[in-house]
């Protein structure tokens, strides 16, 4: 009976067209009217000790840095100073999308605003040297993804504020993995320039090593800004939040004198980041309740005393939540997704003995593949839309999948040695 009603609800109140944040809220204040004695007064203190979360309130800020850099021009800065690097190398222009995309992750902490910024510059640019179009947005489409492993995440904070897990620790975790991702993106990229030429033109045009050093001196502003965030945190100088605060008035300042950022711009990307934390706050809230009621029942210790009782190793059940999360990734955005699941999913890995913090990576990973899945992946209706549609979202969807795999892997590569992700946290913190 319990099982019907809390899908029932569910599926009857999402299927109404309501936001997820609605749906997931009227199914926990259900669950709690009906089978907690009418309890749903637990569901206001539970929203409130969220939002009241010191570490949460650094989600709307890190959200606010991004778009003051979307808005400013910084990107193409970025863009043209690492341009030179990779002229000769099999790829050319394809490789610094994905090192750009992994700068640009590394201060925008979102994997949207990093395929937009990313790929208003490089679309044009690319399509006019004669790089095939297909390649240039499955490459974007991919290296967008890094903005969420990258710290500052978005995923690592609102993971961290909903587990009560170190932030600190979540953003030196996805350093390596997010690295390693992003060379793996450029092997495949030297692979398929080396056998296919024509999708990659290389360009006559020589640049001095002198030259190019000196473009790449022109990108230190966002060091400084990528130094003052995590650097603060990793030194133990300022929490999350203050961190994040340092680094608005920092991208502003940046924006400004190296950018082009304008007190209207500034307004935009303040009214942008209001929206979107609203969007994501609202999730936050109906998942809370949602969160309170499986909790006050006992569902995941339900669950993992199933779990316990079968003969499935711990192994098997983590691929069968990732295959979970890969269906689901089909339907919901990835962070939307994630907030939704944590309740049942966190409490269930941890019991089955994963560290929490190689959990928070792992599910970023499968999120950020919900990013390049159909129907609702969000990279690739941005590009397609960037496009101005002269490459369709299925063909964006076809030319992301080799980076869709490259995902896959680097799953299987965490699982197989998790100090991957756990080396740099556990040297530093």
């Amino acid at each position: 009976m319990f099982w019907t009603t809390l899908i029932g609800v569910l599926v009857a109140s999402a299927a109404t067209g309501v936001a997820l944040g609605a749906a997931l809220g009227l199914t926990g204040l259900v669950l709690l009217q009906v089978y907690s004695n009418g309890a749903t007064s637990l569901a206001v203190d539970a929203i409130w000790n969220v939002f009241n979360s010191f570490t949460l309130s650094a989600v709307p800020l890190f959200i606010l840095l991004g778009e003051i850099l979307l808005r400013s021009g910084v990107s193409n800065r970025a863009y043209a100073a690492f341009a030179p690097v990779f002229s000769k190398v099999p790829g050319g222009l394809l490789h610094t999308n994905i090192a750009v995309c992994t700068m640009f992750g590394a201060v925008s902490g979102s994997s949207l605003s990093t395929a937009a910024a990313v790929g208003s510059v490089a679309y044009p640019e690319m399509t006019r040297r004669g790089y095939d179009k297909d390649v240039i947005v499955g490459s974007l489409a991919g290296g967008g993804t890094l903005g969420l492993l990258i710290p500052p995440s978005l995923s690592f904070l609102i993971f961290g504020a909903l587990t009560e897990t170190s932030i600190g620790r979540l953003f030196m975790a996805g350093i390596v993995p997010g690295l390693m991702i992003g060379a793996m993106f450029m092997g495949y990229i030297l692979i398929k320039a080396l056998r296919h030429p024509h999708v990659a033109p290389r360009t006559t045009t020589h640049m001095p090593l002198l030259d190019i050093v000196r473009g790449l001196g022109q990108v230190w502003p966002l060091l400084v800004l990528i130094l003052a965030v995590i650097g603060s945190i990793i030194g133990g100088l300022a929490t999350p939040t203050e961190a994040a605060a340092l680094g608005v008035v920092i991208a502003a300042v940046i924006s400004w004198l190296w950018g082009e950022l304008t007190l209207s711009k500034l307004v935009g990307a303040i009214f942008r980041a209001t929206l979107l934390f609203a969007a994501i706050g609202f999730v936050v809230l109906g998942a809370t309740v949602f969160a309170q009621s499986v909790s006050i029942l006992g569902l995941p210790q339900k669950i993992l005393n199933v779990v316990a009782s079968s003969s499935l190793d711990r192994y098997t059940i983590l691929f069968l939540v990732v295959m979970i999360y890969l269906i689901l990734g089909c339907f919901f955005d990835g962070l939307s997704l994630m907030i939704m699941t944590l309740p049942v999913v966190f409490p269930l890995l941890t019991g089955l003995g994963f560290d929490p913090i190689w959990i928070g990576v792992l599910i970023t990973i499968v999120i950020e593949i919900g990013q390049v899945t159909p129907p609702v992946g969000l990279n690739l209706s941005v590009l397609a839309s960037l496009t101005k549609n002269e490459v369709s979202l299925g063909r964006v969807a076809k030319a992301t999948v080799p980076y869709w795999v490259i995902h896959l892997i680097s799953i299987a590569l965490l699982t197989l040695f998790p100090a991957i992700a756990l080396f740099l946290p556990d040297l530093l913190f």
